[in-house]
């Protein structure tokens, strides 16, 4: 309604107020001096109608517009809001929400005003479990009272979800009762993801460097130590926190010190990495260990400010490597005592003729002739081991039970036990599996390794075969005297031994034996108090 038309509205009301009052006055009454009180009367009321009329239709108005222009700006405001905004009554009602709010929950095409979250459920089957949560969550606020503040996740028709840092914030009366309620929630989804992501590259960092079988070290631009993982203290013997905000030099070796420093001031000063740089440490129990180390420059906004590395164990590879050479150095000594060993039977077996010839026709040097024959023989032995050792010969393999050949060991070294008088004690797991070998060449390994128990002045030597995965582990531990650790560095070199009428190939060919079977042995002995072999071999050829 617009100006014109009220006071259009307001003429024709005052005409007929006019004109209609007179008109009632005048027929009521007769006596003049009532007909002048009731015409004042009917001004006075005319008056204070005419002042409501007019308050109303002007002051009013403007407050009206005023408060109107308030709620325009108030929902263009929260309209233009990147974040859910929703107002409630005291009894949970919505009064005004914004267009985020609407769009999110899928009803602005429904009058939302006067309607609590479950009968709006109602609208919007997807959200139906979400709007009667919002009520629960509505009420814990007002059991709060004051600000609060909590992280509320909305799933999405898309199957995603959104995350939403909501401030529910209740307003009371004077009296205490409920007021309203002012919801606000901002979408931090994509904080939350990248968070969450961040957390992702913080496990996977954490995963790689603490689970990671390598040394990793980090340190800053003065050489001190950041951060260390795990391997640290298998690879050296201490804790990681001993060295924290520390140099660690000096646990590297004197020989590799300077280089070391050399290696890092390249870093920094020219950026330079280090890679596979072989350095000797130092271990806590004074053991040594070689390490390949490869370390980079750590750069932040285009300055280094430390370095980042790798360390590899490569004290087994060192060792391998050794065993290598030795490996080459056996071939050659066993072409060249396969050689020696060739011409010297010859020669052996005209002379062992001729003695033979010569004791049958002289019995009373009979006595020199056996000396002879047997010193022969032991050349003839001496001779079948750099054969053995020298001549490549080619394995075949079989299956065999491994009781059967331990029994066939232990037949042919009880006399010799028994000279000796030494108890030989075996033991076996039940179930052995057959093994895929060369029988004879077990044989002859176990009867070395036995009889340099037997002749180490034992007196009880323990033999057990048990199956640990799909590999058969032989223990013979005796004892005897013992070796100690020079000698055992040196066992399986051709020509070595600690006895007195030794040759040293025993073990040199039961060492080809094994490499043959790829298996492998292991010695543990200490002076005095005996020694152990462990012997490995696979029950499947490869």
């Amino acid at each position: 309604m617009n100006k014109k038309q009220k006071i259009l509205i307001y003429v024709i009301f005052g005409i007929l107020w006019i004109f209609g009052t007179d008109y009632l006055v005048a027929q009521l009454h007769s006596d003049m001096h009532i007909y002048i009180i009731l015409q004042q009367v009917k001004g006075f009321f005319f008056l204070l109608l005419t002042t409501f009329f007019i308050y109303y239709v002007f002051v009013k108005k403007e407050e009206n517009e005023t408060v109107k222009a308030e709620k325009e700006k108030l929902e263009v405001l929260i309209n233009s809001m990147v974040d859910f905004v929703n107002f409630k009554d005291g009894q949970g009602r919505w009064t005004q929400a914004n267009e985020f709010a609407l769009k999110l929950f899928q009803i602005d095409h429904v009058d939302y005003v006067g309607k609590k979250d479950s009968e709006l459920g109602a609208y919007s089957s997807f959200y139906k479990e979400a709007f009667d949560y919002c009520e629960t969550s509505d009420e814990e606020a007002w059991k709060i009272g004051k600000v609060s503040r909590c992280v509320e996740q909305v799933p999405i028709p898309d199957g995603s979800m959104k995350t939403f840092d909501t401030i529910k914030i209740p307003l009371f009366n004077q009296d205490g009762s409920r007021k309203e309620l002012v919801v606000m929630g901002r979408d931090i989804t994509e904080q939350v993801n990248a968070e969450k992501q961040l957390e992702e590259s913080r496990q996977n960092y954490k995963s790689l460097f603490e689970y990671n079988p390598e040394l990793v070290y980090i340190v800053n631009h003065q050489g001190q130590a950041i951060e260390l993982n795990p391997m640290f203290k298998i690879l050296t013997g201490y804790d990681p926190n001993e060295f924290i905000g520390k140099s660690i030099l000096p646990i590297i070796s004197n020989e590799h010190k300077r280089e070391t420093k050399v290696a890092f001031l390249n870093i920094l000063n020219q950026k330079k990495s280090c890679v596979n740089k072989e350095v000797t440490i130092i271990r806590k129990d004074g053991d040594k260990r070689i390490l390949r180390c490869t370390f980079v420059p750590t750069v932040i906004n285009h300055q280094v400010v430390g370095a980042i590395g790798y360390a590899t164990d490569i004290t087994k590879e060192k060792e391998t490597e050794e065993r290598l050479r030795k490996t080459e150095k056996l071939s050659v000594v066993g072409e060249l005592a396969a050689s020696v060993a060739h011409e010297i039977r010859n020669p052996l077996t005209s002379i062992k003729g001729f003695i033979q010839f010569m004791q049958a026709n002289d019995e009373k040097q009979n006595f020199y002739y056996r000396i002879m024959l047997d010193e022969l023989e032991r050349i003839n032995q001496i001779s079948s081991e750099l054969l053995a050792l020298g001549k490549p010969r080619e394995v075949k393999f079989e299956t065999c039970d491994i009781s059967s050949i331990f029994e066939s060991v232990m037949w042919l070294l009880e006399s010799q036990a028994n000279l000796y008088s030494v108890e030989i004690e075996y033991n076996k797991d039940d179930d052995l599996p057959s093994i895929e070998c060369e029988p004879n060449q077990l044989k002859q390994l176990f009867i070395n390794i036995i009889k340099n128990s037997i002749e180490a002045d034992s007196t009880k030597i323990k033999i057990h075969v048990s199956l640990q995965g799909e590999q058969l582990h032989v223990n013979i531990k005796d004892d005897g005297n013992g070796i100690d650790d020079e000698r055992i560095q040196r066992l399986g070199e051709p020509f070595y031994s600690s006895k007195e009428k030794g040759t040293g190939l025993g073990l040199t060919v039961s060492y080809k034996i094994i490499q043959s079977h790829r298996g492998h042995i292991q010695f543990e002995s200490k002076l005095k108090k005996g020694t152990s072999v462990t012997i490995i071999l696979p029950t499947r050829s490869l």
